[in-house]
């Protein structure tokens, strides 16, 4: 659905997208990932056509995107980070004006905007924009940004500043429209990414330092440690532990818990050894590396 190749932008002496290549697949959310100030709202300008590249090229669908007033911004919707609305209006009143100045059909405007309206969580809001909520307003832009049935969504940090019910409601709306469109959204919440994405980036220091599906980038980084809790065992056990598993046992109080390093020890003679010792077990469980993890490890930040 988007594609970009070779991209460069520089403001004055200072180069700050350095040669990026990304495709986002279609019916997919894509998160692209990255501390405050790494780029990412620029590279979302330059696919929208707002800011000049300096070098690639950005095709939505088959269409190149051109700097200015480019065709290829009748596919996308746009959600910015802080959205502005006509605060005397309700929401009603402002999807329909919307609609208007976009050329929708009437009857399209009232289907589409009570659909939307719906999806939002809005139908039954009668209040003026004014006295919405942070959150309210991130979904009502959610909602016009949806209007005109786009193929491709955009959100800048959709999710900063929100409070954790917030930020759920947008989360879940973001991946209830995955099949009617694609999206790509930008952020530095990196737990957002985890809960929704099927594809993500890391942007750092003006290029793309890992990309790919999550599941395969989180397969890629999978730990090989366990961490285990069970009651107290005797120095006896402890050091017969120790002396059998050498290097693959670590942990500061191994008398009840310890991480197990399956790259340097057999997990299955463990099992053995626990079933021979009567250790009682209370938690196992794969210690899994964080997209925070991953992304401090790639990026060296």
């Amino acid at each position: 659905m988007l594609k970009i190749s070779g991209l460069k932008k520089s403001f004055g002496d200072k180069e700050v997208i350095k040669g990026l290549d990304m495709h986002i697949p279609s019916h997919s959310i894509f998160g692209l990932a990255g501390r405050n100030g790494a780029g990412k709202t620029t590279v979302m300008k330059m696919i929208l056509g707002l800011i000049k590249a300096d070098e690639g090229e950005i095709y939505v669908g088959d269409e190149k995107v051109v700097f200015g007033n480019t065709p290829t911004n009748r596919f996308v919707g746009y959600l910015p980070d802080v959205p502005e609305f006509y605060s005397f209006m309700n929401a009603r009143e402002y999807l329909r004006f919307c609609g208007e100045i976009t050329g929708l059909p009437k009857n399209e405007i009232k289907d589409r905007s009570e659909e939307l309206l719906e999806k939002v969580g809005l139908a039954e809001e009668k209040h003026r924009i004014k006295g919405y909520s942070r959150g309210m307003k991130q979904r009502l832009g959610i909602a016009q940004a949806l209007l005109g049935r786009p193929k491709l969504l955009i959100c800048d940090e959709p999710t900063s500043a929100l409070d954790p019910v917030g930020r759920k409601d947008v989360l879940d709306i973001l991946s209830s429209v995955k099949d009617e469109t694609s999206v790509i959204f930008s952020t530095h919440i990196l737990t957002d990414v985890e809960r929704i994405c099927t594809d993500i980036a890391f942007l750092s220091d003006g290029v793309i330092k890992l990309s790919g599906k999550t599941d395969e980038i989180r397969d890629r980084y999978r730990s090989e440690e366990l961490y285990i809790e069970y009651d107290a065992i005797s120095d006896k056990v402890k050091e017969k532990l120790l002396k059998k598993f050498n290097d693959a046992v670590s942990g500061e109080d191994i008398n009840n818990n310890m991480k197990f390093d399956m790259s340097k020890g057999e997990y299955a003679e463990l099992i053995y050894f626990i079933a021979d010792n009567n250790i009682m077990i209370h938690k196992m469980e794969r210690i899994e590396p964080s997209f925070e993890d991953i992304f401090l490890e790639v990026t060296g930040e």
